[in-house]
């Protein structure tokens, strides 16, 4: 059995065209390059890039047809390499990247535009052409979708749910309490706008609050796996322009977001939390109810924020506080602990 390949349809890009769309310096010669691949894989035909001395080895015994890289590091490259010179090699190689596999930024839908067969679509909800339904998804009453979206197999969109044009909503995500912009990639199994973690003491049981909001997301807002996003408990849930949240996060009711913050892995934010624009949070982090995180702002991964992270600031830590005094934290407590186990040591030995 051949050995299967994915997204592998690029026609391929000439030197000239890749330097037009990074601004790179290229020679002069004829080569036209339709894949990507790293250094120590790439081939005759592929275009690979090269910004760190770390990878001096894999540079100098590379195959590649081009490499993008600085004019510090080209000489690095074997002659028959075709180099590239730009400032920002990775930047650069990504614009190619786009360019040579423009059908790899959203998911792929099974089949043509339509309606498949096995999926169900309410007579009032409201399709624009070109929408694709695969098989198994169900759009409810008064649901609408925009031109060009992919409603992905086995997803939910519940009544009402109003999803712009050229988004892509992936198999097994349910959609309910939601008003969705255009270009927005939701990917598998999310769930957008269940109810909020809401509940109030009362003589020995827990009072469930109604979850009464929504959930807003904006145009350009990039979605990953297994993400759940609560629907607001009495304000929207807001997503802003441009955000990019990673797999398996979790998002609380009434929490705002910000343009174009990034989100990664396994972060949860509180209910009713802030983040203003361009906030990067890290991998496992968690907000507590109500934080701040002000406008560009970092949070380092594993980090618990309590309160308010002034704008611009690196904060790290648990809890979280600006970097510097958290790095001089734990080396203080680094050195305290190697100077206690020392001194047991030696009274251990004096005792024997």
């Amino acid at each position: 059995m051949s050995e299967p390949f994915f997204l592998r349809h690029s026609t391929g890009l000439s030197l000239a065209e890749i330097a037009a769309l990074t601004g790179a310096q290229a020679p002069a010669e004829e080569r036209r390059l339709t894949d990507v691949a790293p250094l120590e894989l790439a081939g005759p035909r592929d275009l690979a890039f090269y910004d760190d001395r770390r990878f001096a080895a894999a540079a100098r015994a590379t195959r590649a047809g081009a490499c993008l890289t600085t004019a510090r590091l080209a000489s690095d490259l074997p002659p028959a390499v075709a180099r590239l010179i730009v400032a920002e090699p990775y930047r650069a190689f990504v614009r190619a990247a786009r360019a040579l596999f423009p059908h790899a930024l959203r998911p792929s839908p099974l089949s043509g535009p339509g309606v498949a067969a096995g999926a169900h679509v309410d007579p009032s909800a409201r399709l624009e052409d070109g929408v694709t339904v695969e098989p198994g998804a169900v759009i409810g009453s008064g649901a609408g979708i925009g031109a060009g979206t992919l409603i992905g197999a086995n997803a939910v969109i519940g009544a009402g749910v109003q999803i712009g044009r050229d988004c892509a909503i992936g198999s097994a995500t349910v959609v309910t309490h939601a008003l969705i912009g255009d270009r927005v990639i939701i990917h598998p199994a999310c769930s957008i706008g269940q109810d909020g973690f809401g509940y109030v003491a009362e003589g020995g049981i827990r009072l469930k609050m109604p979850q009464v909001g929504r959930v807003i997301i904006q145009d350009d807002v990039e979605i990953g796996a297994g993400t759940t996003i609560d629907r607001g408990a009495l304000r929207d849930t807001v997503i802003g322009e441009g955000t990019k949240i990673d797999n398996l996060v979790q998002v609380g009711h009434n929490v705002s977001i910000g343009r174009h913050c990034v989100i990664v892995a396994q972060t949860g934010i509180s209910g009713s939390a802030t983040l203003e624009d361009f906030v990067v949070l890290g991998a496992r982090v968690g907000l507590n109810t109500g934080a701040v995180i002000g406008e560009g702002a970092q949070i380092a991964a594993l980090s618990v924020v309590n309160g308010k992270v002034p704008p611009g600031a690196r904060w790290g830590g648990t809890p979280a506080k600006p970097v510097k005094q958290w790095m001089r934290e734990m080396l203080t407590l680094e050195r305290l602990a190697q100077g206690r186990s020392g001194g047991n040591r030696a009274g251990e030995e004096s005792e024997s």
